[in-house]
């Protein structure tokens, strides 16, 4: 079999990319759930009380986000939804 190098190369690189990225996973992983539970709160903030001057924009969005929510919430230190829209459990 021959390998070519654009194959090997490839391989060397996403190598080099594993190491790198190795030690610095879990801050990677934890950053993103930062993120994602920041964009939630900025999602769900009218319906907490807080203004939230693209609450229209941000309608479409709900059906895609509402399977996360429970895991949000969960993660936010609320046994129970705070909302009274969604009920997930």
């Amino acid at each position: 079999m021959d390998v070519s190098m654009k194959d090997k190369f490839k391989r060397i690189v996403q190598l080099y990319d594993d190491m790198i990225r190795l030690p610095h996973k879990t801050e990677i992983a934890r950053e993103l759930r930062d993120e994602e539970d920041l964009f939630l709160l900025l999602l769900y903030s009218d319906m907490l009380g807080l203004p939230n001057p693209v609450f229209y924009y941000t309608l479409e969005l709900y059906p895609y986000i509402v399977e996360k929510f429970h895991d949000w919430h969960l993660r936010m230190g609320m046994e129970h939804s705070p909302l009274d829209g969604i009920r997930c459990c």
